[in-house]
């Protein structure tokens, strides 16, 4: 009987260890498969381009912004003029 026990205990030894190794494998191919797949994804596309539409809302609402500096004084008419020229470029 003494011989029985210790074959089982040495398969029950050996059955735990191949398991544990099996499961510590799977993480580990597991943790490679996602890291590849994470440097496979595309990257995002880009943001499309303002419209002009929106450059325009811009373009006008710092033109008025101009126009509010130049009526409280902060700007001269030739520092309102250079000012909306270059935005008008």
């Amino acid at each position: 009987m003494p011989g029985l026990l210790r074959g089982v205990a040495r398969t029950a030894v050996v059955a735990g260890t191949a398991t544990a190794v099996s499961n510590r494998v799977s993480r580990r191919q597991q943790g490679r498969w996602a890291e590849q797949a994470a440097e496979q994804q595309p990257a995002p596309p880009p943001p499309p381009p303002p419209s002009q539409a929106d450059e325009m809302t811009g373009k006008i609402d710092q033109l008025k912004q101009l126009g509010d500096l130049k009526a409280q004084g902060i700007l001269t008419d030739a520092e309102f003029e250079e000012q909306k020229r270059r935005l008008l470029a």
